[in-house]
């Protein structure tokens, strides 16, 4: 029973070791996507960030709309003051959106009218292999 276990135990490590680094390195790849396209956004580069985000989005949601909604959200918050990395969570599913590759991150985040704010920024993957953001929230 023990050898069992002991074999069962070595199949599963070999089994999940391969998904956990290739979710590590799809976490890795999205957060840098997400901290490049954080600094257009910051910067007030809202038409580069459009063309900047995923397919998806684009598909979403119009240029000249995201410029206004951005605005509208971003500008009374003034001028970022801190964002600290919080969480990122890897999937493939998510609610309202086709099954794919999704990086969901979360950054405690601070700005000049706002002093707590947790910005989630969601890339996700191209079909070219690329992370590009397909989601993005302020509460």
């Amino acid at each position: 029973m023990k050898r069992l276990l002991a074999a069962a135990t070595a199949v599963f490590l070999l089994v999940s070791s391969p998904l956990r680094a290739q979710d590590a390195d799809s976490v890795a790849q999205a957060t840098a996507a997400a901290n490049s396209w954080l600094a257009l956004t910051d910067t007030g580069q809202y038409q580069k960030s459009w063309e900047q985000a995923s397919s998806l989005f684009q598909a979403s949601v119009t240029n000249t709309h995201w410029q206004s909604a951005l605005q509208a959200v971003r500008l009374p918050l003034g001028a970022l003051k801190a964002r600290a990395f919080k969480s990122a969570k890897y999937t493939r599913s998510l609610p309202g959106a086709p099954d794919g590759e999704y990086v969901v991150i979360q950054y405690d985040s601070s700005f000049a009218n706002k002093a707590a704010a947790v910005e989630t920024v969601t890339p996700s993957r191209e079909k070219g292999g690329s992370w590009r953001v397909a989601g993005y929230f302020i509460k």
